[in-house]
């Protein structure tokens, strides 16, 4: 029988030594992974206790420890009650926490694994707060920025949202906030459609402008947005060619509107 040397062992079986040595690195890492964390303060703690210390530090503002906190509860109690808040309440902390992703996904894990919960208003009107502030950054917040200007994907969203409250919970006591934002982001979703008919207006691409503006009418009704809609169609007609529509428009909002300033250089023709 041939023997192998103890070098031709090694350059021959060199795949078979790095396996030999991952299953040993693997038994090593998962050995201390079960060994007990001596610098985790709650590791002895009562589901009781850990609820508590985290719902402790959401209401101090203590977004981060309360997250902290609420991830090991659901890690070590999966079950219950307490589980059950700590997910909803987690939501709320990542959201405060400027996580907006997180937060959806919470709210959403939350509305499916427990559709008949006595909170599920909350929920959904949680989930319209949290794409309401979608996108908004620290300077937004605290200058006065025209929201109106801002990409509406979030806004949309929020205001289907806030209607969901209004559909399936029309007596809870979070639908009257909802209502309130419903006609803030519509009005914000009529101004938007005007600052687009407005850039075409400028660049030349009448017709986009004059069918931003008949949208706001069909879409937006008794918004502010409307006269400026019709001042824009009245320009975008007559950028066309077509007078007759643009005095026609140009009636509509004179009787309508008739505090309204009339589009520079545009006259009726009687």
């Amino acid at each position: 029988m041939t023997v192998l040397s103890f070098s031709a062992f090694f350059q021959g079986s060199g795949s078979t030594l790095r396996t030999l040595f991952a299953m040993l690195w693997f038994a090593l890492a998962s050995g201390c992974a079960l060994l007990p964390d001596e610098t985790d303060e709650t590791k002895d703690w009562s589901v009781n206790k850990l609820y508590s210390e985290a719902k402790s530090a959401l209401n101090d503002g203590s977004y981060a420890q309360a997250i902290k906190y609420y991830e090991k509860l659901d890690a070590r109690y999966p079950f219950g009650r307490y589980a059950q808040q700590a997910e909803l309440e987690i939501a709320y902390a990542y959201y405060k926490s400027d996580e907006p992703i997180l937060a959806l996904a919470a709210i959403d894990r939350f509305a499916k694994t427990y559709p008949r919960h006595p909170n599920l208003d909350y929920t959904y009107y949680l989930r319209g707060v949290v794409n309401f502030n979608q996108g908004m950054n620290i300077i937004e917040r605290y200058l006065p920025i025209d929201y109106s200007q801002r990409d509406p994907v979030a806004t949309r969203q929020s205001f289907q949202d806030f209607g969901e409250v209004l559909r399936r919970f029309p007596d809870s006591k979070y639908a009257p906030d909802a209502r309130q934002r419903m006609v803030y982001l519509r009005n914000n979703l009529a101004k938007y459609e005007v600052h687009v008919a407005a850039h075409y207006l400028e660049k030349g691409a009448y017709l986009a402008a004059v069918n931003r503006g008949k949208y706001v009418l069909e879409h937006y009704q008794q918004t502010p947005s409307v006269a400026d809609a019709l001042k824009i169609m009245v320009q975008g007609y007559q950028g066309m060619g077509m007078n007759d529509l643009a005095n026609d428009t140009l009636r509509v909002l004179q009787t309508s509107y008739p505090d309204h300033t009339t589009p520079t250089g545009v006259k009726v023709n009687n």
